[in-house]
């Protein structure tokens, strides 16, 4: 993959291109911005960049044919170092920061940065998930980002500077990610096999966000968010069924611990939705502004005016659906039991509902 390859972000790519070419690239980095939207492609095209050897120092263009490229690609480059929160943990574990207790600094990437390039021309590492960094975990990253080793730069990638500890945000630079133009994701679902009107009815619906666009391309998922938001305008509320078919549907994933978790995500994510928007045309003032988001998802619209038409709790009640949602959200990035999660959640949205 090259830049040009890159759908987007462009004002962040000339950012880097020109501090490259000035010899003054900073060396700790904090990502930002909504969640499906490139950053982690945007690294990974950054290492790439600076790492390629036929690149020139000054210029940010990676040949795409040496063997730095191709390890890049692999994720096998020995000067790129990337991690992640694993699927199972709530936080990002101090051992990928600073290694096991027997084996401190002597492994994990604070140590694997400060050691010498392998093969490139410096030490890059990807921190993924860097919201689940907790204090423990930002304090052993301190000395780093404090005194970076020399020819090293480190890049955290989360979703919003509100998430990320003083510590961090106080000595990162952050580059700042909007959402993708809905012509972006557009061109991506053309590229990616889909008719021209198809991908503009996905990308319009989208939001700006990729992965909210393949989950909209994606018949099966499709099939059970219309179920869903069904379940979530019913009155009464039937609740406990609610938490049922929910959890069927995350347990069909099997024994995938990443798949299941992203598939309760995505139940709590489209029930955010539904709230918001109700939220929003609940309220006098945001009127225009929902009836927006509707226009581009008939489905969604289709759901809020059903909803509204029964609807006894107004703004309040609708916002407290709403951030009921956002924590079950958290809880699952949390680790919480998904049966207990699934059956709170959907009570109290019953209750919160007045049903």
């Amino acid at each position: 993959m090259l830049w040009s390859d890159l759908v987007g972000h462009r004002d962040q790519l000339e950012w880097f291109r020109t501090a490259v070419a000035s010899g003054r690239l900073a060396t700790s980095f904090l990502f930002v911005g909504p969640a499906g939207i490139g950053k982690r492609t945007f690294a990974r095209l950054l290492a790439k960049s600076l790492l390629c050897r036929n690149s020139p120092t000054d210029r940010l263009e990676p040949c795409d044919a040496c063997e730095d490229c191709a390890q890049v690609d692999a994720s096998t480059h020995p000067d790129l170092i990337q991690i992640s929160k694993p699927q199972d943990r709530a936080f990002i574990p101090i051992e990928l920061l600073i290694g096991e207790r027997d084996k401190r600094m002597r492994e994990g990437l604070c140590h694997d940065i400060s050691l010498r390039p392998y093969s490139g021309r410096r030490k890059i590492a990807i921190l993924d998930d860097c919201d689940a960094l907790n204090v423990e975990g930002a304090n052993a990253l301190l000395k780093t980002l404090e005194e970076p080793p020399l020819d090293s730069i480190l890049i955290l990638v989360g979703t919003s500077l509100q998430r990320q500890l003083p510590t961090i945000r106080s000595r990162c630079q952050a580059i700042i990610f909007r959402q993708l133009a809905t012509a972006d994701i557009q061109q991506l679902l053309v590229r990616s096999g889909h008719a021209e009107a198809e991908a503009q009815r996905i990308a319009s619906a989208a939001g700006g966000s990729l992965e909210k666009a393949k989950q909209l391309a994606d018949e099966e998922f499709q099939e059970f968010r219309n179920s869903l938001l069904a379940e979530l305008i019913a009155r009464p509320m039937n609740f406990s069924g609610l938490a049922k078919s929910c959890g069927a549907m995350v347990d069909a994933a099997g024994n995938d611990t990443r798949e299941k978790r992203r598939r309760l995500q995505q139940v709590f994510s489209v029930a955010s939705e539904l709230y918001r928007a109700i939220t929003l045309k609940a309220a006098e003032n945001e009127n225009e502004r929902a009836g927006e988001l509707a226009q581009a998802d008939p489905n969604l619209n289709q759901a809020i005016n059903a909803a509204l038409s029964s609807w006894t709790t107004g703004t309040q009640g609708a916002i407290q659906c709403w951030q009921r949602c956002l924590t079950a959200i958290e809880d699952c990035d949390r680790n919480a039991n998904q049966t207990a999660l699934l059956e709170t959640w959907a009570a109290d949205l019953a209750y919160a509902s007045k049903n």
